[in-house]
């Protein structure tokens, strides 16, 4: 009798419980409070209706026919920029954009924009999106996520009857990665005013010789052959967020525990200490606060060459050698830095003549090194050539070419978007972890223009670029759901609070 008693009284606690939890969150939440204050947008019944959700299968419907446009067989996807099924693939998303009720425009490289009409049209845009041009046999969801799942935001927005103050626009860039013309981020460069490669576009040539220009007007671009009225107007953008998968381990990895502990009075005769602890596979969201960005190099060195068997050791001039050490070289100025955010990697490495019984007369060393502090990583590019000239004339050979073919600079998220962001996933009650992307995206290139920020959600079996790289539809749809929530408020933030978003 005594124990059924016990057990209807912790019945009764925690029913209590639960009621005074319930109350707090759906009536006094600071964060929910916050940002209706901010955006006149009624978040508190974003929690208690069902049309505010994500259509998954749809999406991933969506995704999986995006892949079926490649150049190799399933599960991998190959999609090289102007080629049939890349051609094929934005005729996919314009038709998904002008389905969404986008209105649908495209520019001189082939970056396509789907806008959503503010009430207020001649306020700046908040853009968001990412790419879909993939590497030879890599996976089916690396920039995909951040266009399908873009316009998919777009119709949850739409279906829950949001009204954007601010037009919403959804980007897909063009050639993010470098595989044709070995130029990443092709399309947001010439967004943000490259006019050294808008000069370059017209004599850059393919692997086959095929010019830009000509790969360009195959497609249906170019046709004016001037690109710089691609760049786009500083005023144009009030913010930009682009949803991606990591492309790394964290968040599949790394668990979250959460704690929570209180005391109330019960009957005020007894006190009860309530504990509960909550353990978490990995962490929902990532909000990146930084993009570490690339330079890129490319280093020769001459020797003498000979025969395997005729030249002695005392008398060689090996370039091939001359690479190998540098290639230590680069990991050990790396490891001087102490910095985990510093990293480096020699990618590709080639010799001349390539035999087996031929002293390498050429060697030919790429070298990529990233860091999300600039001067950082530029001491490094700078030891790395001290390295090559002092390795040249202790082994005898020549430093033929040492050229930094690009160095761009990191960027940071807004701390206004990063605010957004968080307040998206607490509403949505995920879980998050701030962190920074050591893989660069469009998103770096587009902080010259607007104030930037990135989702994260986790990717599984595989980091970047492989085809066995998996996205769960439930992470998908909170990326997406994150996404929408932070369009919402960014939309319509008030028209004297747009001075936060021109920093």
């Amino acid at each position: 009798m005594a124990f059924r008693f016990s057990l209807i009284l912790h019945f009764l606690l925690l029913t209590f419980i639960v009621f005074i939890q319930a109350q707090n969150v759906d009536e006094r939440d600071p964060t929910i409070k916050t940002m209706e204050e901010h955006s006149g947008y009624p978040l508190h019944e974003i929690l208690s209706i069902s049309s505010f959700s994500v259509d998954s299968l749809n999406l991933q419907k969506q995704i999986d026919e995006l892949s079926s446009f490649s150049d190799s067989p399933a599960p991998s996807v190959t999609r090289i920029l102007y080629s049939e099924n890349d051609v094929l693939a934005r005729r996919f998303i314009k038709n998904l954009m002008a389905h969404a009720g986008l209105s649908v425009r495209e520019d001189a490289v082939g970056n396509i924009f789907g806008r959503w009409k503010g009430s207020e049209p001649d306020l700046s845009v908040v853009s968001t999106g990412s790419h879909i041009d993939a590497i030879p046999y890599s996976g089916k969801y690396d920039g995909v996520i951040g266009v399908l799942g873009a316009i998919e935001a777009i119709n949850v927005l739409k279906r829950y009857g949001f009204k954007p103050k601010r037009s919403l626009e959804v980007i897909m860039f063009t050639s993010e990665e470098p595989t044709r013309y070995g130029i990443s981020c092709l399309g947001s460069r010439l967004l943000a005013g490259s006019v050294s490669l808008a000069g370059a576009l017209k004599q850059t040539v393919d692997n086959h010789n095929i010019s830009f220009l000509d790969a360009a007007k195959s497609a249906g671009y170019a046709k004016n052959e001037d690109f710089s009225n691609v760049f786009l107007d500083d005023r144009i953008y009030s913010a930009f967020v682009e949803l991606h998968i990591e492309q790394g381990p964290i968040l599949e990895n790394e668990g979250c525990m959460l704690f929570y502990s209180f005391t109330l009075p019960f009957f005020t005769l007894h006190i009860y200490k309530c504990q509960f602890t909550l353990s978490l596979e990995g962490v929902s969201i990532g909000i990146v606060t930084a993009i570490a960005a690339p330079a890129s190099i490319k280093v020769e060195f001459g020797g003498s060459g000979g025969h395997a068997g005729a030249v002695l050791m005392p008398q060689r001039n090996d370039a091939g050698l001359a690479a190998a050490e540098l290639a230590l070289a680069v990991e050990k100025h790396v490891l001087e830095s102490r910095s985990i955010d510093t990293v480096g990697t020699v990618g590709i490495l080639e010799l001349h003549p390539g035999a087996i019984n031929s002293i390498p007369s050429k060697s030919h060393v790429e070298i990529d090194t990233r860091d999300i502090d600039e001067k950082r990583r530029n001491n490094v590019i700078e030891k790395i050539h001290e390295s090559a000239v002092e390795i040249s004339k202790r082994r005898g050979v020549e430093v033929l070419e040492f050229k930094i073919v690009n160095q761009d600079p990191p960027a940071c998220s807004d701390d206004s978007i990063i605010k957004a962001m968080e307040s998206a996933t607490q509403v949505l009650n995920l879980s998050y972890k701030k962190m920074i992307s050591r893989a660069y995206h469009d998103s770096l290139f587009m902080a010259r223009k607007a104030p930037m920020g990135m989702i994260f959600i986790p990717c599984y079996k595989g980091y970047s670029h492989k085809p066995e790289e998996y996205a769960a539809p439930e992470d998908i749809a909170n990326g997406v759901k994150v996404l929408a929530l932070t369009l919402a408020n960014l939309s319509n933030v008030n028209v004297s609070s747009q001075a936060a978003f021109s920093s």
